[in-house]
């Protein structure tokens, strides 16, 4: 690359509220969409609840001229809803869905049926390779009593291991999508802490739309009051992430939101506000911006960190390097804060589905013990007719159950797997904290030619 390189790029972002038959004017949105997103040309854009297959169809031909490249991520019963349209060609797509999505018996949230997943494409621009993401976390139907919150901490970090893995010979990593988390929340830390992702809001050097970046707000006439009664302002729970590997510096240079309404015709595209960001990717850093905070490192942690009587360590033997390790009295690292936060959600969430399959197990010995039962009256000739009258419900009982029992084991299993795994790199990490300067060094050696024989 050439010293004096650089490379713009526009960004959409947008969850659609694309519900057939309940979302409120959902045609005339989806075309007043595509009329906007031809006139401002983007060179990536990537929508949430996209539920509809014929909506994405209609879009895709709406958009050829401009966007001639889209996909749309296919999963669940219902669909993930998650789709792209770029001006480039897209070299590579993939998605992964996550393991945990809800419950299916709660019908009326309908989270487990979507098929919850990211998506990602991967672009080729001027040399540089673009990751980009687009998901959509299980929503928080209640945040003083939020049944789902395990699940949804697993989904985040699923989310950034699957970044994580899926990035290494990525020069340029990027993630859109509602998240359904607000910004000091465990899961988005956890995202931020384990990715190194930038907040476009929190770096963005020109913003300009709704209060504090939310986008969800009272003024949009789509979004259920109720929803926001405990936040006057609204809330921020979409957001676009980036952050540059291989010695390159990104920015964000404007970040735009709507304000309850279409920037053009007044009404609003959906119930959440679109997001729409200018990213600068350069070779140097600009001459205007302090250059600790906008360092991007090959290492998936940016956050700079004093050194002064302090030790960033390494770990080769982790899923990932912790080079915010901070050793020293009176600090303690972000990322094992988080992390260990979340160990103990995971923790909870594991107990509470063990015991709902306990429960459904007692349930389960119960009908078959009634079975029995109503089996030998039924041959006995004694009430016959009553025993052949319940029988029905009771298979229909321990069938229930049986189902309930196995739900909740898978739900148990997946979210052991996500506990052994943060309590693996805790370990990892603790261990670390008692090595001696030399072993540190060792480390710190090994974890260099481990990334150079990777590289290669």
């Amino acid at each position: 690359m050439k010293p004096t390189f650089s490379l713009r790029l526009k960004i959409f972002n947008l969850n659609c509220w694309g519900i057939p038959f309940l979302s409120k004017h959902r045609a005339d949105r989806v075309k007043r969409l595509g009329d906007f997103l031809n006139m401002e040309s983007f060179d990536l854009v990537l929508l949430e609840e996209v539920w509809s297959e014929q909506d994405f169809q209609y879009l895709r031909q709406k958009l050829l001229p401009t966007y001639p490249a889209a996909h749309y991520f296919r999963s669940g019963i219902i669909g993930s809803g998650l789709c792209v349209f770029s001006k480039h060609p897209i070299q590579e797509f993939t998605q992964h869905v996550f393991t945990l999505n809800g419950y299916p018996y709660m019908v009326h949230h309908g989270d487990w049926f979507c098929g919850k997943a990211v998506g990602l494409l991967v672009l080729h621009l001027s040399g540089l390779v673009l990751n980009a993401y687009v998901t959509h976390l299980h929503a928080e139907y209640s945040r003083q009593k939020d049944i789902y919150l395990a699940h949804r901490v697993a989904q985040a970090w699923e989310l950034a291991q699957f970044i994580h893995h899926t990035s290494k010979k990525a020069d340029v990593v990027l993630l859109c999508g509602d998240l359904n988390l607000h910004p000091k929340d465990l899961g988005c830390r956890l995202l931020k802490e384990w990715t190194g992702l930038h907040d476009a809001f929190l770096e963005t050097r020109d913003f300009k739309g709704s209060e504090e970046g939310c986008t969800m707000v009272p003024e949009n006439c789509y979004v259920n009051q109720r929803e926001l009664e405990q936040f006057p302002v609204g809330i921020r729970i979409d957001y676009v992430l980036y952050k540059a590997v291989s010695g390159l510096y990104i920015s964000c240079k404007t970040l735009k939101t709507t304000t309850g309404s279409d920037p053009h015709s007044g009404t609003p595209l959906s119930d959440h506000e679109a997001l729409m960001a200018t990213l600068c990717v350069r070779h140097s850093p600009p001459s205007t911006t302090p250059a600790l905070p906008m360092v991007s490192h090959p290492h998936p942690f940016p956050r700079p960190f004093p050194t002064t009587g302090q030790l960033l360590l390494s770990d080769p033997l982790s899923p990932i390097p912790l080079p915010c390790l901070v050793i020293g009295p009176a600090e303690r690292s972000p990322l094992i804060n988080v992390l260990r936060e979340a160990w103990t959600e995971v923790d909870q969430g594991l107990a509470q589905a063990r015991w709902w399959a306990t429960i459904a197990g007692y349930v389960i010995g119960l009908g078959l013990i009634l079975l029995v039962l109503l089996c030998a009256l039924a041959a006995g000739g004694g009430i016959k007719e009553i025993a052949i009258l319940l029988w029905t419900p009771n298979v229909g009982l321990v069938l229930g159950a049986g189902a309930f029992y196995l739900f909740h084991m898978q739900e148990a299993k997946s979210l052991c797997r996500v506990r052994a795994e943060l309590q693996h790199v805790l370990g990892r990490a603790r261990e670390t904290q008692d090595l001696s300067p030399e072993s540190e060094q060792a480390l710190l050696l090994g974890q260099q030619e481990g990334d150079r024989a990777e590289e290669q």
